[in-house]
């Protein structure tokens, strides 16, 4: 088990999306078994039966459902004590949900639209979570309510699928899950006001907000699932209860595959409990996903279009009004409508033609082009799924392919049929892209961008429903090797096979280009053969000694334009993460840092400022970062260091009995280093398989014999043997002395990491130096009172509470030991949700195993990063041998 957890934890997500791929197609087949006996031709009749009643009813109950929907949101927002106008409210929750309910994946397609509203009102990320916590668990609890009370009114036994429950079964069933929701509220309302969980407290609803939560999700799932139940002809009301037990269940599977929109799976799990003639089942179940999903869908997004329009207006100026839709909304609308375009021309590749405009076709368009024509459309439609990454990305390139696209595919649909509807469609979306072409602005190569396992996903499920709808439709042809050659004016099925084949073959190849393509190269940003001793040169005269990390082999570099300063950086997922502050004249410093932050932004990235000091918060706040205080470094000043103190009784004592065991400190200079170097690294080899540790990197040194020869080495000799020893940083001028990598042997003597740190201290001030660095303690000194941010009483809770997986407190117990003063080191990075994706980036990044040359090898090239599992949420420039 132990071997297997790194490699789920480094396959997650591509394990997760397979998962959910697995479920698309078992719901397919399942939904293919179910409609074996139904055909096409009935289920288009039975669409065209509808009525315009049963399309006003369906749509003014869909209209109830969303409303009841808002009341979850406006009801959580009073238990937390933070009620907003019914407006508000509704605006999130309405565009929550018809994100969620389309796309899947609730907490990041609806919990992203929900932040935008609420944090534009002024609440904080925790309590946006609180809402959607609440939300979401008072909408299972009326899915749990109603379908058990559809088991407790239904009339005789019960029919799901091949299963038989008998009516008192049912009944009694339906009756305990009721009797068990009511204690659990009961008890919740009588028990306390408030839970507390990881720390945090999450108040708990009073007894009138609970009762009100549940009518509201009873009224919710009921006017939803009246919604569907009035679509079907000749509804029997007596049939109520076991339908509406069946839309529960078809939810409940739809949200717990995780599979967008549930598509397939919501309906196999209605069209297998309903008992009703199947092929007026579907139909309705069709009219329902346009119904209850694409209109709201569709609405959602126009209001919160014109949300994020009224949030950017001034003065109520309708031009950056228009720039705000532009910049803001356009590229993840877009992206979505071309996606939805695609998918509508493979749908409309794998369906049958209508006959009278095929003839009408026929009489003007050699047969020859309307059959390239159909292939085109779907192969245009395949490409516009790949593209729509690209524009959620604003990239220019994606913009101006898809716009083309659309071009060619309004064409091809007329073409192919005469499907102006269709034409019409990639007409105005591709109309919208042009006016909107300036939102699109990253110049950036689309081939280089990664496909993310969400958009992989909606693409497998596109076409999975693509090529199940041709073969639903084409059921009655006989397929022969005969077919793939038949080539007639309404040979729709033959057409339905090339356009399909067509299109698996570009998304297959594809899919094998992006996988057996070469990784990046990784070559460091703006650093060649003349640059590197120019590095060392201003690493050489910092009066930093964290400077010393450029010389790891891990770093990228930006170099002034008066080139006498550089930052160093990396990248890791969409982070550009900087280490320190920026090293060289500080006049340099703002020039780095916003050429670094455009760069990032051109690579749509996002800049996080790691482990800076004060001296960089004002360059922070003005590139517009959230500042957060990350932890507190331990100086030691030198001047002024003495043992002979109270405050140092404990080392001092340690010290003694290190020399009593024959302890001694010796300061190998860096050129006499490489002879000592195989030694070092057996005492570097038992400690690590001591610790049971790995390297890291990034904000800290691996044993590397380049690397180390670069510094001089402090040993700590018991009868002329290397028990311990450490690499210092010397930071020019004599500012500052640190050290790096600090190891011992198993057998070194009690005390020998004070007798160490003692002896070096007091090395130093021999020799001018002014201050000891000891290093970073993480989330220390961060005051997490009542009244602070949601940051800083997370930190405040891990530095109490954490010493399981990091030793926060130990650590600064430790540092205290030769009483130093606290210097704060901040992290800067994006607002929201986005500087915690960066700092766990900045974790994976520091816990990766670097695999490459070293800096004196080639100073040109990043090591490889080979990514390990992180033992720490944070691991910084601390005491590593602690």
């Amino acid at each position: 088990m132990k071997t297997l957890r790194p490699l789920l934890q480094r396959y997650r997500r591509p394990i997760a999306a397979g998962v959910v791929l697995i479920v698309i197609a078992l719901g397919f087949l399942a939904l293919n078994r179910l409609t074996q006996q139904v055909r096409y031709s009935q289920v288009r009749s039975a669409v065209h039966d509808l009525s315009l009643v049963q399309i006003a009813l369906s749509l003014a109950l869909t209209a109830a459902s969303y409303l009841a929907l808002t009341f979850y949101d406006v009801l959580a927002l009073r238990v937390i004590d933070r009620p907003l106008p019914w407006r508000k409210a509704a605006l999130a929750s309405f565009s929550s949900y018809t994100l969620s309910h389309n796309l899947g994946l609730a907490l990041l397609t609806g919990g992203s639209a929900r932040y935008r509203v609420y944090a534009a009102a002024g609440l904080e990320a925790p309590d946006i979570a609180r809402v959607v916590g609440i939300a979401a668990a008072m909408f299972w609890v009326g899915v749990v309510t109603v379908a058990s009370a559809a088991l407790l009114l239904h009339h005789g036994p019960l029919q799901l699928a091949t299963l038989s429950i008998s009516e008192a079964t049912a009944r009694m069933t339906g009756a305990a899950i009721l009797a068990m929701l009511v204690a659990m509220i009961v008890a919740g309302s009588l028990s306390c006001s408030r839970i507390t969980i990881f720390g945090f407290k999450v108040p708990l609803p009073r007894r009138g907000e609970m009762a009100a939560q549940v009518i509201v999700s009873v009224i919710d799932i009921s006017c939803a699932s009246a919604a569907l139940f009035v679509l079907l002809p000749a509804a029997d009301p007596s049939q109520l209860p076991a339908f509406v037990l069946a839309y529960a269940l078809g939810i409940m599977a739809a949200l717990v595959s995780h599979v967008p929109g549930g598509v397939g799976i919501f309906e196999s799990v209605v069209l297998a409990v309903v008992p009703s003639d199947r092929a007026s089942l579907f139909a309705a179940l069709i009219a329902y996903r346009v119904i209850y999903y694409l209109l709201p869908l569709a609405l959602g997004v126009v209001m919160l279009a014109w949300h994020e329009a009224r949030r950017s207006t001034r003065a109520n100026r309708v031009l950056e009004s228009l720039q705000a839709i532009a910049v803001n909304v356009a590229p993840p609308l877009l992206s979505l409508a071309t996606f939805l375009g695609g998918a509508m021309l493979l749908l409309s590749g794998s369906l049958p033609a209508i006959h009278a405009r095929m003839g009408a076709l026929g009489a003007i368009v050699p047969l020859p082009f309307i059959e390239a024509s159909h292939i085109a459309a779907s192969l245009c439609g395949t490409a516009l799924l790949l593209l729509a990454p690209g524009l959620y990305r604003r990239l220019d390139g994606a913009c101006l392919a898809t716009r083309a696209l659309l071009v060619a595919g309004a064409v091809f649909s007329l073409a192919k049929g005469i499907d102006y509807e269709e034409a019409t469609a990639c007409l105005g979306l591709a109309a919208l892209l042009h006016l909107t072409r300036h939102a699109f602005y990253r110049r950036t190569a689309l081939i280089d961008q990664p496909l993310t396992a969400g958009w992989l996903t909606a693409t497998a499920s596109v076409a999975a429903i693509v090529a199940w709808s041709g073969l639903f439709a084409y059921r009655h042809v006989p397929y022969s090797d005969d077919l793939w050659w038949n080539f007639a004016l309404h040979g729709d099925a033959p057409r339905y096979m090339r356009a399909t084949l067509a299109s698996a073959v570009v998304l297959t190849g594809f899919a094998v280009w992006r996988l057996m393509r070469p990784s990046p190269t990784g070559r460091l940003q703006g650093l060649d053969d003349q640059d590197w001793p120019l590095i060392r040169q201003i690493v050489a005269t910092s009066g930093r000694s964290e400077a010393m990390l450029a010389l790891t082999g891990d770093k990228r570099f930006l170099i002034s334009e008066a080139r006498d300063a550089f930052l160093m950086y990396q990248v890791k997922g969409s982070s550009w993460i900087v280490m320190g502050d920026p090293v060289g004249a500080r006049e340099a410093w703002p020039e780095l840092l916003w050429s670094l932050r455009a760069l990032s932004h051109r690579q749509q990235g996002r800049i996080l400022l790691y482990e800076v000091s004060p001296a960089a918060l004002d360059l922070a706040i003005g590139l517009g970062l959230q500042l957060v205080k990350f932890g507190e470094e331990a100086v030691v000043d030198l001047p002024a260091f003495t043992l002979e103190t109270p405050d140092l009784r404990s080392v001092r004592k340690s010290r003694r009995v290190a020399e009593r065991a024959g302890a001694t400190l010796r300061i190998v200079p860096a050129p006499a280093v490489p002879v000592i170097l195989d030694e070092l690294e057996q005492v570097s080899n038992e400690w690590m398989a001591a610790k049971g540790h790995q390297e890291k990197g990034f904000s800290l040194g691996r044993f590397d014999r380049a690397y180390l020869s670069n510094f001089d080495v402090a040993l700590v000799m018991v009868e002329d043997r290397i028990v311990a020893f450490a690499n210092l940083w010397l930071a020019g001028n004599k500012a500052e002395i640190s050290v790096d990598l600090m190891r011992y042997r198993d057998e070194a003597p009690p005390g020998t990491m004070d007798f160490l740190f003692a002896g070096l201290m007091l090395w130093a001030k021999e020799r001018g130096y002014q201050r000891f660095i000891l290093g970073m303690v993480p989330l220390s000194g961060i005051d997490g009172r009542a009244l602070a941010p949601a940051w800083a009483k997370a930190a405040a809770l891990i530095f109490r509470l954490g010493e399981t997986f990091y030793g926060f407190r130990g650590l600064r117990s430790y540092k205290e030991k030769f009483s130093p003063r606290w210097e704060p080191r901040y992290a800067a990075g994006p607002q929201g949700v986005g500087l915690l994706q960066a700092l766990h980036d900045v974790s994976r990044l520091i816990s990766a195993k670097e695999q490459g040359p070293g800096p004196a090898a080639a100073p040109q090239v990043a090591a490889t990063a080979m990514i390990a599992p992180a033992p720490a949420l944070f691991v910084p420039r601390a005491l590593k041998a602690s």
